[in-house]
């Protein structure tokens, strides 16, 4: 078996004031690097310099959805990536295609140079810098030789997806943004790791269901359902930034395996060399 390392380059939710938006380096088997969303504005590169990872190591990216604290960064990760290695292959993006059309609007808003069309990002010297890929539930895709990602659906917003990553043996899951879900119980089955949002506390289960979210508790009853070996909680909300532990009590009514709340720049590494 082999092992992923993971670096969270943002845990905060969208209204975050002590935390990087929602980011994620997966680095799997064979040096392949994943970049599970995007953040917003430059905070995916400054974490990621922090972490020694640059804009110019980020080419596969699969987006959950099209909200702008998870995708609004890949206009600027692009655009440093482009200019570091200006001959590189194109940045894949892989999400559903409302996710994608969104996400090119933004690009269309933001670009003064670039054209972009529902092929991908191309420079005014004709050099493509970015390439859509259309996904949808249930499918599999094979990233390299030794990885490989599939999408489910989740319940947050149209076009809302999860994501299972295996990695010669291993397998980690993203919720991105969801409420509690069967769904995501049963993609995540057997899995390594799964990293599910967890805005709040089960004090707050009203609230956060009306924001298409998840308590820790609810994050929990899936990692239970799911039987993973382990569950690190995300994408927290500003009254537990500094001080999680009301996250992880809840938590632990659920779910008997290993918990833990990440941080910007937390790393954990899954499965065995």
């Amino acid at each position: 078996m082999s092992e992923i390392r993971i670096t969270f380059l943002g845990t905060g939710a969208g209204a975050s004031i002590h935390r990087a938006h929602t980011a994620i380096a997966l680095d799997c088997a064979g040096g392949f690097r994943i970049l599970l969303d995007a953040g917003s504005g430059n905070s995916v590169m400054r974490s990621g310099a922090e972490a020694g990872m640059f804009a110019e190591s980020f080419d596969t990216v699969l987006l959950s959805h099209a909200h702008s604290d998870h995708m609004s960064g890949l206009p600027h990760i692009q655009g440093q990536r482009t200019m570091v290695k200006p001959e590189g292959p194109p940045m894949e993006v892989y999400s559903a295609e409302l996710s994608l059309q969104r996400v090119q609007s933004l690009f269309r808003a933001t670009s003064i140079t670039h054209s972009v069309n529902e092929d991908g990002v191309t420079t005014s010297d004709g050099t493509k810098v970015v390439s859509w890929r259309y996904t949808h539930p249930g499918q599999r895709i094979q990233l390299s030789d030794k990885v490989w990602a599939s999408c489910f659906a989740v319940d947050h917003i149209q076009g809302a997806m999860g994501w299972r990553v295996e990695s010669d043996g291993v397998a980690v899951v993203f919720s991105g943004d969801t409420r509690f879900s069967e769904n995501l119980a049963a993609a995540s089955h057997g899995a390594d790791l799964l990293i599910h949002e967890a805005l709040c506390t089960d004090a707050d289960t009203n609230g956060a269901s009306s924001r298409g979210h998840s308590t820790a508790g609810e994050a929990a009853r899936a990692a239970a359902i799911a039987q993973v070996k382990s569950l690190t909680l995300t994408h927290i909300d500003n009254p537990f930034h500094l001080n999680t532990q009301a996250l992880l009590d809840d938590a632990r009514t659920h779910f008997d395996g290993p918990i833990d709340v990440a941080t910007d720049l937390y790393q954990i590494t899954v499965g065995s060399p």
